[in-house]
Order: structure tokens, then C-alpha cells, then sequence
């Protein structure tokens, strides 16, 4: 028998017995149960030596008895799921956990384990736990992380494809199902899950005032980094990514890249990572901090330095929006106390950005991906995961990072938070629609299997935070040369795929 049509028979059974199981925090059922399973098997062989002894039919007895053993066995090593997040703040991760509890308390036999972790450290973490031979059974990540994944042999396609067809392949949006498809096999290669698009937010009320354009052209934001320190109590036009132990700087580059038409290969398939292009996007970015918060940067100190009143500009996700209205998590707990309390009626939200060489909007999708050897419940369990309120709960710690990919989820989704009565119609219209503009380098059509794998290893790798680090803080590489490093680095990285695949 196998073990989820196991656990199958132990629901049924505990149904018929009436044991509501009782979950522990840790996911295992309580002593109690298995006492109270122990002392049921105890008087049903009790029962069955009688019956034996009469010379009864002992079948029914003996495959009741068969059946409270198997339940027995299966609360005292339980099917542990690892599922791993990089939905790691500590109130989401108790979400993650509340949603897992309730599978495991219709589950008896099967224990969840949530383990938080860093998106930038996925890829060190996936080759560590490949080297110890123990993968997780699933993880949240970005899609960027799937191409490379798929690559080296680490994803279950198989029971990514069990687990589109269990929610209903009709039921995701087009868009978000065409991203994960792995173009060597024509298999989905993991789930959408949810999503979010990039944006440049900047202080409105500041710009108004100074008569400054919105920060679309490489021109115009140039001109208002330089121009808001000192207005409103500003001290900085914005904070940039630079740090290079962090991907938020690669996520804000892709976007000026893709502006410039400035990719990782071209059509013939030679990598281009130094092309005149490549230089000016670098140029342009590391320029930038010339007006602003100085030092290694990434994600939180954006952030935060946007919500005191610092910065007059962020490069973010539409995660920020609710963070705009109560203020963001601290790391040492509690909220930032917004500058303004109506900051978000303050901000603008220009999500395209047009470069010398073309225009470019950013985005990205979460996956949730079947790991290698994963146990074939860990199937049931994402789908348990994307299903109705389990989904709506998740996708509500942060509507606005967090667009469905399920067209069944979209209309609860978008009513679901008082969030969204802060800004204006034609901001949350951008945001819907999102998974319809995004752009990455993973995206590009003519890329085949082996040039996404290499895109995802030079973002899992961390390529672009080391140059920016390098030429805008460190100044110890100029563009071309930091280019010129790109190049050779993705050169070998591209010649280790083709010898591999």
C-alpha cells in the first residue's frame, strides 16, 4: 500500500472511530491518541482471541485490527513534508504554519515543517542539502530559481504536472503557466503561485511641487535624484541596491538592462554581457548613487529610509503598498512610524521605466516547486495550499505583492483588503494586469532551456550585486570592466550547461 493511499484509509477509519486528531505544535499527534488507538487495538485483539477461540469469523475483525495498527504507525512516524519559504518574516511564517495545522489535523499522519529561509541564499542552501542528499519536499521561490533547478535534475515535473491537473490547468491565468514551462521538455516545471510587478514609487506631493516629471526616462530620474535632497526634509533622492550579497539590486538592474535592450545573449545564442548596451546600463545604475543613501544597500533600507522621510524615491515591489499605510516590520519588532501618516496618498507608482534603447516594466513570479524525491503527499499538500481560504489567507499577508494566479482566487483577492481603498482605480488596474507587461531576461522566447538555467545561475549566483557593489561603492571596476567580468563570468558558466546538458 502506498503511503498516501495509507493515510486515505486512516482518515476513513478515524471518521468511522470518531478520533478527531489533535495536532501538537510541532505537527505530531499527541500522546493521548495514541493511547486511546493503543487501548482500541488492545480490546479488539482481546476480542479477536475470543473469537478465535470460538472458532467465529474473525475476517472483519482481523481488517479492523489491520487498519488501527496502520494508524497507529502512522501517528508514530508521520510523513514529514519540509516545506521551505522565503516568506520568512515571522507573521507570515505563522500563517504558513496556521494553514499547515489545518492539513495536518484532517491528516493525522502527516507532519508539515515550515522552515523559513533567505531567497538570496536558496541556491548555497539547495546545494548543501544536495550534498547531505536531503532536498525539502517543496519551496516557495521565484521563478528565476526554476530554469537552473529544473536543469540539474532537482524538480519533480512529473508531479508538478499531477498537481496543475488536481487544482484544475483551466483554473490559471495563461500568463503565469507559460512562465514555468520547462522548454526541453514542454512540461510545467513547477506551480505559479503568486506574484508582483516593480515600480519606481516616489514622493508625488515633492514632485508637484518642484515641477518635476514623473520618473520614467533614465533623464527624468537622474534629474529628480539629484534634485529632491534638501526638499521636504529629504536627505537623498533615493536608496539603491547595491548590496552585493542581496538579488534586489539584480532585480532593479534587470529593468534598467531591459530598458537599454540590453540581454544576457543574443538571438545566435552568444552571450552578451558586454556590449555597449551592457556598459551604459551599468553606467546609468551605479551613477545614481551619486544622490543617494551611501553605503551597502538592499531591500529593508530602501525601504525603510522611503517611509521616514529620507528618500524621495524606491525602486520596489507592489509588496510596499500596505507597508505605505501602517508602516513596514522591524527588524527588532514593531512598525517604522511613517513620516506622514497618508504616505501613500502621497506616492507615485511608475512601473515602466523607458531607456535610450527602449522601454521595460519588471516583475516576478512565485513558484511553489516539487522537489526531487519529494513524497508523493507533498502533491496534496500544495494543493491544499492553493485552495480557497487557505489560498485567500496567504495571498492576504500582502495583497498587493501577492496577485493570484488563479482566476477562481482574483475577485476575493481584490476585495479582500482595506488596503486597496488607498489608492487610486488605475493603480490597482496596473497591478491586475501585471502577469500581462512583466519583462525579465528569464522570459525572453528565443532563450532555450540551457540560457534560462544560465540566467537563473547569474541571478542565483549573485553576478550583477558584485559588479554594482564593485563600481558604485567599492570603485574598484568601471562599467566596461565590470561588463567585461559579466562577460567571462557568464562565458564559463554557459560552457559548464552546454557540457552538462
Amino acid at each position: 500500500m502506498s503511503r498516501k493511499r495509507l493515510i486515505t484509509t486512516i482518515l476513513a477509519l478515524v471518521l468511522v472511530l470518531g478520533l478527531a486528531a489533535c495536532a501538537s505544535p510541532s505537527g505530531t499527534v499527541d500522546a493521548g491518541k495514541e493511547a486511546e488507538l493503543q487501548a482500541q487495538i488492545d480490546a479488539l485483539q482481546a476480542q479477536l482471541g475470543e473469537a478465535q477461540s470460538a472458532s467465529g469469523d474473525t475476517a472483519e475483525l482481523e481488517a479492523q485490527l489491520e487498519q488501527l495498527q496502520a494508524a497507529l504507525e502512522a501517528t508514530q512516524n508521520p510523513v514529514v513534508i519540509e516545506f521551505w519559504t522565503t516568506d520568512n518574516e515571522e507573521a507570515r511564517v505563522q500563517v504558513y504554519e496556521a494553514v499547515a495545522a489545518r492539513y495536518m489535523e484532517a491528516n493525522p499522519g502527516v507532519e508539515i515543517r515550515i522552515v523559513p529561509i533567505e531567497e538570496a541564499g536558496i541556491s548555497q542552501r539547495i546545494s548543501t542539502a544536495v550534498a547531505a542528499n536531503r532536498l525539502p519536499d517543496i519551496i516557495r521561490m521565484g521563478i528565476e530559481r526554476v530554469a537552473a533547478f529544473s536543469a540539474d535534475g532537482l524538480l519533480d515535473e512529473e508531479a508538478a504536472m499531477a498537481t496543475i491537473q488536481a487544482i484544475g490547468e483551466d483554473d490559471f491565468r495563461t500568463g503565469p503557466l507559460q512562465m514555468v514551462v520547462d522548454p526541453a521538455t514542454g512540461n510545467y516545471a513547477a506551480l505559479p503561485f503568486d506574484g508582483w510587478i516593480q515600480a519606481l514609487w516616489y514622493r508625488q506631493d515633492v514632485f508637484d511641487t518642484l515641477g518635476l516629471s514623473a520618473p520614467v526616462t533614465w533623464d527624468e530620474i537622474t534629474s529628480a535624484c539629484e534634485t529632491l535632497p534638501g526638499n521636504d526634509d529629504l536627505l537623498y533622492g533615493m536608496t539603491l541596491g547595491t548590496d552585493p550579497g542581496q538579488n534586489y539590486p539584480h532585480q532593479v538592474f534587470e529593468q534598467v538592462a531591459i530598458s537599454n535592450d540590453a540581454w544576457p545573449f543574443d538571438q545566435a545564442g552568444n552571450v552578451t554581457m558586454d556590449t555597449p548596451e551592457m556598459v551604459a546600463a551599468l553606467d546609468f545604475y551605479a551613477g545614481l548613487q551619486d544622490c543617494s543613501l551611501p553605503g551597502p544597500q538592499y531591500w529593508r533600507g530602501a525601504r525603510e529610509a522611503y517611509e521616514y522621510g529620507q528618500s524621495g524615491m524606491l525602486f520596489y515591489s507592489t509588496y510596499i503598498m500596505d507597508d505605505l499605510v501602517d508602516g513596514s516590520g522591524l527588524e527588532a519588532g514593531g512598525n517604522v512610524e511613517l513620516a506622514y501618516t497618508d504616505l501613500a496618498a502621497r506616492t507615485g507608482f511608475a512601473p515602466s521605466m523607458e531607456g535610450p534603447n527602449g522601454a521595460a516594466s519588471y516583475g516576478q513570479l512565485v513558484t511553489l516547486s516539487i522537489m526531487k524525491g519529494a513524497d508523493p503527499v507533498a502533491q496534496d499538500v500544495v494543493k491544499f495550499f492553493m485552495t480557497g481560504e487557505n489560498y485567500q489567507e496567504i495571498l492576504a499577508l500582502a495583497p498587493f505583492g501577492k496577485v493570484p494566479v488563479l482566476e477562481s482566487a482574483v475577485e476575493e483577492w481584490k476585495s479582500a483588503s482595506d488596503y486597496f481603498a488607498n489608492y487610486p482605480p488605475e493603480t490597482l488596474e496596473a497591478i491586475a494586469a501585471g502577469y500581462d507587461s512583466m519583462q525579465r531576461w528569464l522570459f525572453r522566447p528565443d532563450y532555450d532551456a540551457t540560457q534560462r538555467a544560465v540566467v537563473g545561475d547569474i541571478e542565483g549566483r549573485l553576478l550583477i550585486p558584485q559588479v554594482i557593489s564593485n563600481i558604485a561603492i567599492e570603485g574598484t571596476m568601471t562599467p566596461a570592466e565590470g561588463a567585461a567580468w559579466l562577460q567571462q563570468q557568464v562565458e564559463s558558466i554557459y560552457a559548464e550547461r552546454k557540457a552538462g546538458s
